[in-house]
């Protein structure tokens, strides 16, 4: 188990222990060991003795694998993090562009193999640059080798004793910058085309979380999501102490409405009530259509006088309602059953409590709010009907 812990610090030293840091890092020492790689080889050519100055390659793999060192070392320091390309991914792909362009002047005879490096180089950058820095780097590429070219032609005029050979290298570098231009530009557009896919995903994700947590015709959290909620509550309110109430709350008479003026008249009934009680409670309050005509309320960090206070307000707000229909205005009244949470109880026994209230506050005529007592009782005899 020892070698690979100290085999773990080591890359922890070299990548450090950022996971961000550690993929930019990563993808640095990528981009120098191919650099490295690159200057070996031109350090062969020199000692084939087919470079024009063998001094001169030497010089340009020190300064070529030096920079991006001083790169790898700047972005293995964190530094570059408060940047807006922390990747320093366009001055790797301009420095090792410069590299090239000069290499191919430097390399005498053997040029022809700094096209398949230039590929190279043009491929790294796809992923981390956008459409335009794609064109912007490929402009300079071809402005950078166009300059290499006709320096190469002046330098190696004598090297060979007809100019198609220059030709066919002028071309390949010319065909290998198209190329990797138009398939860099290619996989823009599919990375385009895929994060247009991710989002339409995730909003359609996000639609199907509100339709399974909301009822579509109030707009209101559903049961389901209500009931999460309350035992979230349940659980803080053991922890801190801090005061939990539910109220039932039903409009009367809500079936007669549906069969009189019809289901259309019935959901702008509910839409409204739902509209008036969202606008008398405090934003931490949560409501919910339970079903039906039936709507739950959980207020917290309240008293139970206050709570009180509050739905008694909501009450007289319901029936100020005024609901136009075809033959005339619609009212509603509503019944409201309350209790406060205690300590010890389940969610369940106090939503029963609230509900007991609720029929108590149907027996006595409706349009009330009725607070349940601390013990649970039993809800009256023939007190079993809502409408």
């Amino acid at each position: 188990m020892r070698p690979p812990a100290r085999w773990q610090r080591l890359k922890d030293v070299i990548l450090s222990t950022d996971p961000r840091r550690r993929t930019l890092v990563g993808m640095a020492l990528l981009a120098l060991t191919l650099m490295v790689g690159s200057a070996g080889v031109m350090l062969l050519v020199a000692h084939a003795g087919t470079a024009v100055d063998k001094t001169a390659v030497q010089w340009w793999a020190a300064l070529s694998v030096g920079g991006l060192v001083v790169m790898t070392a700047f972005i293995r320091s964190g530094e570059t993090a408060r940047l807006r390309d922390p990747s320093l991914t366009i001055p790797q792909m301009v420095w090792t562009i410069t590299s090239g362009a000069v290499a191919y002047v430097l390399a005498g005879d053997a040029r022809g193999l700094v096209p398949s490096v230039l590929a190279m180089i043009l491929f790294f950058g796809t992923f981390g640059l956008t459409v335009a820095e794609v064109i912007g780097i490929g402009i300079y590429a071809l402005l950078a080798f166009a300059c290499a070219i006709g320096a190469s032609s002046r330098f190696n005029a004598n090297a060979n004793a007809s100019g198609y050979l220059d030709t066919a290298y002028a071309l390949m570098v010319l065909i290998v910058l198209s190329g990797c231009i138009a398939l860099n530009l290619r996989i823009q557009r599919i990375r385009a085309k895929l994060q247009q896919q991710r989002e339409a995903l995730a909003q359609a994700l996000e639609v199907n979380r509100e339709l399974a947590t909301r009822d579509e015709l109030t707009g209101l959290i559903n049961r389901r999501a209500m009931l999460d909620l309350m035992a979230l509550e349940h659980r803080r309110g053991l922890r801190s102490g801090r005061p939990m109430l539910l109220a039932q709350l039903d409009i009367d008479h809500f079936k007669p409405i549906n069969d009189q003026h019809g289901h259309a008249t019935g959901d702008r009934a509910l839409q409204a009530f739902a509209g008036t009680v969202r606008a008398s409670v405090r934003d931490t309050d949560v409501l919910a259509r339970w079903g039906g005509e039936e709507f739950v309320l959980m207020l917290t960090d309240t008293s139970a006088d206050h709570a009180r206070e509050l739905l008694e307000r909501i009450r007289q707000a319901v029936q100020a309602l005024e609901i136009a229909h075809s033959t005339g205005t619609l009212h509603l009244t509503v019944s409201i059953g309350l209790a406060q949470h205690l300590p010890g109880d389940t969610v369940e026994h106090t939503l029963e409590r609230a509900d007991q209230a609720l029929y108590r506050a149907k027996a006595l005529g409706r349009n009330r709010v009725v607070v349940a007592p601390a013990a649970h009782r039993a809800a009256p005899a023939g007190v079993n009907v809502r409408t």
